[in-house]
């Protein structure tokens, strides 16, 4: 008990400090207050005595500075109580969705001898971790009031649950769930609900109102409000840097202590559960910026991710030494059948992965998009829509930009003729009319990355016109050609020689052996 003992002293470093803080703002007025009952009874400055004038501007001055004082610490207090603490975007999963599921962390709560959490949630990441349930503003609660903190909510990470076996689940939540100790006692809780409103009211005062919002920007505030924002966010920042080295070793002791606390429990099975974390992060981020990422520029969304990620680490435990041993793990159970529909919670889980990494699509909304129409609906309309904007580039450079037919004839010319850079100019300059950026998931791309996409998806849409090839999915690398039933993979050094150097002959003799023709017009 080490580690709670330590842990409840740091948060009791932070209450001292939130009472200092509060001393400090009444202290003028316990001093005003005094000169003034001294006035009256006549024994400090009494009228007519020697000192009297020298009192009575002392009085005064301690008086206006009392005033301003508590104007400042109401403005503070008002600010700290109205501010909203972030919470995690995830999708609520009650019990009656997930019976099993929470009838396995009651049992592991009951195990630990810690409280169960008041709730479960999923939320589209590779982690786990306890979140607070914020608190009423109408109710009070303060250090020694004997009101008890709700316990926090379980926000586990949804592509465990349909990576990891049901044993494995529960050991990786072992000591996730053994945090809920620290959290219910009342000076713990009460030292993070301060941080927690010190963090949130800066980040309110320093981030303006999304565009988006109702009502528009918010406008910025100007003359006594904006001092008042500037003052209280110099005591907030003052309050934070005093607390900031309590606050790590709070969490750190917390979290030592919930480690040690969980050690009895499938101590063994958690070290492989943590060998499967790193493997299943490998998989979603590939799933993520491969798969999803080119739906959701069309304004899709694959609405089995997580059921897509399981299919993602499956063959990427035939390519990665990583996943060694993943068939004895196929008879045990998977943690999703925890769940009464499975299928459902994806979608949910799906949807807010878009919205969550994506953001709105330019189209004005997501549909859904299942697997089984993924080739047709996101890697052809992909490539003909790239290779659409293509064609718009190749016709801004001809001669009195006339159009001409969509041909890879054309485009070789036009890159053996080193037209490549003009060309990269043009699609940069071009407006991506597909969807909004995606700044969590999309990389940095050059003029010439963008052109050799372009070109490629080009010479894949004549490949599919003419050759008979089909577009295909890869779990891990996303959209991929099919020629004979075979994945081709090696279309992306000709294309390369093109486009840098304007030696199309590699490309050239590629589309010879897949029998392309060169002089057919692509379907746009």
């Amino acid at each position: 008990m080490a580690a709670v003992d330590t842990a409840r002293a740091h948060a009791q470093a932070v209450l001292r400090i939130r009472g200092l803080a509060l001393a400090a703002a009444a202290l003028p007025a316990a001093v005003a207050v005094v000169l003034l009952a001294g006035r009256f009874t006549g024994r400090i400055g009494a009228p007519g005595s020697p000192d009297a004038v020298g009192w009575d501007a002392a009085r005064w001055t301690v008086c206006a500075v009392a005033a301003l004082t508590l104007l400042v610490a109401a403005a503070a207090a008002r600010r700290y109580r109205r501010a909203v603490p972030p919470q995690t975007p995830a999708v609520p999963l009650g019990r009656a969705q997930a019976p099993e599921l929470y009838r396995l962390i009651d049992d592991l709560s009951d195990r630990l001898e810690v409280p169960a959490p008041s709730a479960v949630a999923l939320t589209p990441d590779c982690d786990s971790w306890l979140e607070d349930v914020p608190a009423p503003r109408p109710r009070r609660r303060a250090r020694g009031d004997g009101g008890e903190p709700p316990a926090p909510v379980l926000v586990i990470g949804s592509p465990f649950l349909w990576w990891m076996r049901a044993g494995e689940l529960r050991a990786l939540l072992a000591p996730v769930v053994a945090g809920t100790a620290p959290a219910a006692d009342p000076d713990i809780a009460a030292a993070r609900r301060f941080l927690r409103a010190l963090d949130a009211s800066l980040d309110d005062g320093a981030a303006p109102a999304p565009a988006g919002a109702p009502g528009g920007p918010r406008p910025p505030r100007r003359g006594p409000a904006a001092l008042t924002d500037l003052i209280t966010d110099r005591i907030t920042r003052r309050l934070l840097g005093a607390c900031r080295e309590h606050a790590a070793e709070l969490e750190r002791s917390v979290a030592g202590w919930a480690s040690e606390q969980a050690r009895g429990v499938d101590y063994g099975l958690r070290i492989a559960a943590q060998e499967q974390v790193g493997l299943a992060y490998a998989g979603w981020d590939r799933l993520l910026t491969r798969v999803a990422l080119p739906a959701w520029r069309l304004g899709r969304h694959p609405a089995h991710l997580n059921a897509g990620v399981a299919a993602a680490l499956t063959e990427l435990s035939r390519r990665d030494r990583l996943a060694d041993g993943y068939g004895s793990r196929l008879g045990d159970r998977p943690a999703c059948d925890l769940l009464e529909e499975p299928g459902t919670v994806d979608a949910a889980v799906s949807r807010l992965a878009a919205e969550l990494f994506f953001g709105a699509p330019a189209s004005g909304g997501f549909r859904a998009l299942e697997w089984a129409d993924y080739p047709a609906e996101v890697v052809d309309a992909g490539w003909r829509a790239r290779a659409a904007a293509l064609q718009s580039a190749l016709d801004l450079l001809a001669p009195q930009s006339r159009p001409g037919a969509p041909t890879l004839t054309r485009l070789l010319g036009r890159l053996a003729d080193g037209d490549g850079e003009r060309l990269a100019a043009a699609l940069a300059a071009r407006p991506d009319r597909t969807a909004a950026p995606a700044p969590l998931l999309e990389p940095v791309r050059t003029g010439r990355d963008v052109l050799v996409e372009h070109v490629t998806a080009m010479v894949c849409c004549a490949a599919v016109d003419t050759a008979g090839a089909v577009p295909g999915l890869d779990w891990l690398d996303g959209p991929v050609l099919l020629l004979g039933g075979v994945r081709r993979t090696d279309l992306a050094e000709p294309v390369a020689q093109a486009v840098e150097q304007g030696q199309d002959g590699p490309l050239r003799a590629w589309l010879d052996a897949a029998d392309v023709r060169l002089e057919k017009p692509v379907r746009l």
